[in-house]
């Protein structure tokens, strides 16, 4: 974890003008009231007070903190955009001369990527790592936008949950990786009306009673809610340190920021990092050198736009018309084709699954459908003749059509 205030001493010459300049724009703040409930205020001087306790500070700059502290008023927003800022001058001055102080970044600052953060993959927009606060919207996805967008600074990541159990292992892992996160908020819809799961319910659940010894979360009503890729000390740390706020079911944005401004104001700071979960590297997608043909055969695919139908043509090696399957869907031609044996590579039926999905989609759009070749990486030509893309010889006894 990163500490969030770091100090490297100035030389002796500057660090007399920079003090003094500083605190004077502490005053400036002290004697402003916008400032005194101001998330600015509040960051710079437990920044500095921070540094103060790691060495001396001179007097004067000392006594501008403590008489800041003694002024500070319950934090009711974290940054109002001023034009002129006093907090970030006093830091500004300090900076200038080689004291750096660092704090957590303006929220009107454009946000920024933390690489390796979030460690997963999924449907989620990430605003600032060191914010406090964590929004799930649920099955609302139309929320994702305007809170995304609100420009509110307590907000480190907005996202969707649909599900009760990969759903809630990929909130939990996302949200352990940054121990800035202490507050996750739950609105919009609970999505059992379209997908039959209740994931707000079961992550509600996992909050007041974790999970079993099986990994089931205790009272959960979703249709499956067992973490199978997270353990217990997971689920313990998450629950420890990540406080859930219920808004479940709202879906004004007005009043879930209010509650995400709420949440930040009592903000703990950053909890204990959990060590990360191993999370699988993703493996290089490739294309074989060549296609492979299937002992099974090969087929050719055509769109009956006449009779809305689609044709699926098995072949033999040796370039024998055995079969034709005819539907109205994708579905209906794979499905007896496995059945009856006439694919036998895997390969070769991911090729069929999505050629007789494109097939299908053209037939209900009326799109042109041409089949496209087995997959395998391009070679320069060489000139001579080679077998075309179907993967067999071509001559008098198969056809010319691209097929597998």
């Amino acid at each position: 974890m990163e500490n969030e205030t770091t100090i490297h001493r100035p030389s002796a010459s500057s660090a007399e003008e920079s003090a003094e300049e500083a605190a004077a724009q502490l005053d400036r703040a002290t004697a402003a009231s916008k400032c005194s409930p101001c998330g600015c205020f509040h960051d710079t001087l437990k920044a500095l007070d921070e540094a103060q306790s790691e060495g001396t500070l001179p007097a004067r700059l000392a006594s501008a903190i403590l008489k800041g502290k003694a002024a500070l008023a319950p934090r009711k927003y974290d940054c109002l955009g001023c034009e002129v800022c006093y907090p970030a001058l006093a830091v500004n001055a300090l900076n200038g001369s080689g004291t750096n102080v660092e704090i957590a970044p303006c929220p009107t600052e454009p946000s920024e990527a933390r690489a390796g953060w979030p460690p997963l993959p999924g449907d989620y927009t990430v605003a600032r790592y060191r914010a406090p606060v964590a929004v799930c919207t649920l099955n609302a996805e139309e929320l994702l936008e305007p809170i995304a967008r609100s420009g509110e600074g307590a907000i480190s990541i907005v996202g969707t949950l649909h599900t009760e159990n990969l759903g809630i292992e990929r909130v939990i892992t996302n949200v352990l990786a940054n121990p800035n996160i202490r507050f996750l908020v739950l609105c919009g819809a609970d999505s059992r009306q379209t997908i039959g799961h209740l994931p707000g319910q079961s992550l509600l659940s996992l909050a007041r009673a974790g999970i079993d010894q099986r990994g089931r979360i205790v009272g959960s009503k979703g249709k499956r809610p067992t973490l199978k890729n997270i353990g217990a000390d997971a689920v313990e740390h998450f629950r420890r340190t990540v406080e859930i706020v219920d808004l479940i079911g709202e879906d004004v944005p007005d009043k879930i920021l209010g509650q995400v401004r709420a949440c930040a104001a009592r903000d703990p700071g950053p909890a204990d990092p959990f060590p990360a979960n191993p999370v699988f590297r993703s493996v290089t997608g490739y294309l074989p050198e060549r296609m492979i043909g299937d002992p099974a055969g090969y087929f050719v695919i055509f769109v009956d736009r006449a009779r809305g139908r689609l044709l699926l043509e098995h072949f033999a090696t040796n370039g024998v018309l055995d079969t034709v399957i005819e539907g109205r869907a994708a579905a209906e031609l794979y499905l007896p084709a496995t059945e009856k044996g006439l694919v036998s590579r895997l390969d070769h039926a991911a090729y069929l699954g999505q050629e007789l999905a494109r097939a299908e989609a053209a037939l209900l759009t009326g799109a042109e459908y041409v089949q496209d070749g087995a997959p395998e990486r391009r070679r320069p030509s060489s000139g001579a003749a080679t077998s075309c893309s179907c993967g067999h010889a071509c001559s008098e006894d198969s056809p010319p059509e691209r097929s597998m």
